[in-house]
């Protein structure tokens, strides 16, 4: 009887292993996926309508980083707008998730944002974040990785 639970005991403890494994790799592949994605938040939404938000970000980098602006970026690959949750009417900032087409571009818009402590866009302040799979951010315990 004891020799069947010390089997049953050993047998939860691969399976325990097998799925911390599997979340691990899963989250992995999430970040590879994300791995060239940048998150900014509160750029004002009339800006957005009027300039299209692929330039919209290239003026922000411009105006918050004038040495990485000198060298130019690679092509944005895909710009993402986060819908509204509270109202559609109200005239509020958004999320915007910027897919560039070059580790090396993300790496040096991060870089250069750790090292300036206030970003902003025509006076307003702008957050800039490195884009994560959401396990990885709760794996973080902070839930957000936020360049402040």
């Amino acid at each position: 009887m004891e020799d069947r639970l010390v089997e049953i005991n050993n047998v939860e403890q691969k399976r325990e292993k097998i799925l911390k494994r599997n979340e691990e790799s899963l989250r992995e592949l999430w970040d590879n996926v994300k791995c060239t994605n940048i998150h900014t938040i509160w750029v004002p939404e009339g800006e957005e309508r009027e300039k299209g938000t692929e330039k919209l970000f290239k003026e922000i980098i411009a105006e918050n980083f004038p040495n990485v602006g000198k060298e130019p970026l690679t092509q944005i690959q895909e710009v993402q707008q986060v819908p509204y949750k509270v109202n559609p009417r109200r005239n509020t900032p958004r999320h915007i998730f910027i897919k560039l087409t070059k580790i090396k571009d993300k790496e040096r818009i991060l870089k250069a944002a750790r090292k300036k402590k206030q970003r902003t866009y025509k006076g307003n302040p702008i957050r800039l974040w490195a884009d994560f799979s959401a396990e990885t951010l709760q794996a973080e315990g902070s839930g957000m990785i936020y360049l402040t």
